[in-house]
């Protein structure tokens, strides 16, 4: 019985050194290929390269908007690349809007390998290089999915300061990825063992910009009461659509880029 124990403890102490060491392996999974522009069916985007402050080059693709419109920082979420969201940022060309597809670290053809804090430089730099091409904080939406939602709350919050972001957008998002990793497993002295929190719920309250949060009520991936939990966070003005058949990846299947663009249209009052 003992020896029983013995291996008991053995292999949970072996558990808990596996997932503390490839903790990053399982909350990032980067598509290393080169993102295409042609093939992802953003003909009029352009490759641009920003500075992470610790000295990385990193690409990312970028369209300026039309005239009196606003710019859409897309921060994707853990897996694929930039050249995976074509159809996710298409509607949104299409209405006018500027769009910048960050690049992250680890990512595509990018340098480095990606953390919580090396994300959060590689967004800073992107926004640098937008100050670059005469954008202002004012100008900017930024739009966070998934694991992405995590870096748009943090950059919006220290954005607000000297000025806040246009509005937020956030797509199946999660409270913090130590709530999230609760949930999968609950086991586990997660608190403990994580090196990268993404701690939105404590962050929200301070973008002081219009937040709206979208999730749909079937995501296995990411449960939606991580996105209430988010929402309940946030102060006004803001909105939520939870939709009813949507998942995870899917929510574009039920209109949830018709519905951003109405909300940044109403909220930035841009009239047709």
């Amino acid at each position: 019985m003992l020896n029983f124990i013995y291996m008991l403890a053995g292999g949970y102490a072996l558990l808990l050194a596996v997932l503390y060491f490839y903790q990053r392996n399982l909350l990032y999974h980067p598509d290393t290929s080169p993102p295409r522009i042609t093939a992802s069916g953003l003909p009029e985007m352009n490759p641009v390269k920003a500075h992470s402050s610790d000295g990385l080059e990193l690409l990312s693709w970028y369209a300026r908007a039309k005239a009196g419109m606003a710019t859409i920082v897309y921060l994707h979420g853990n897996a694929g690349n930039i050249g995976g969201r074509g159809k996710k940022v298409r509607p949104f060309l299409d209405a006018g809007f500027g769009v910048l597809l960050v690049g992250y670290r680890g990512y595509g053809t990018n340098p480095g390998q990606p953390s919580e804090e090396g994300l959060y430089s590689d967004v800073r730099a992107a926004l640098e290089y937008l100050e670059t091409q005469g954008l202002k904080t004012s100008d900017l939406v930024l739009y966070g999915e998934s694991l992405g939602s995590g870096l748009a709350v943090k950059i919006a919050a220290e954005r607000a300061a000297s000025g806040p972001v246009a509005a937020l957008i956030l797509e199946a998002p999660f409270s913090s990825v130590t709530d999230a990793a609760s949930y999968y497993y609950p086991y586990v002295p997660i608190r403990w063992l994580l090196k990268d929190h993404f701690d939105s719920a404590a962050r929200i309250a301070d973008v002081m910009t219009p937040v709206f949060i979208l999730h749909g009520e079937q995501d296995k991936t990411m449960p939606i009461k991580f996105g209430k939990r988010l929402f309940k966070a946030a102060t006004e003005p803001k909105q939520a659509a939870w939709l009813p058949k949507a998942g995870h990846n899917d929510l574009f299947d039920y209109g949830a880029d018709t519905m951003v663009i109405e909300f940044l249209k109403t909220k930035l009052g841009i009239t047709p």
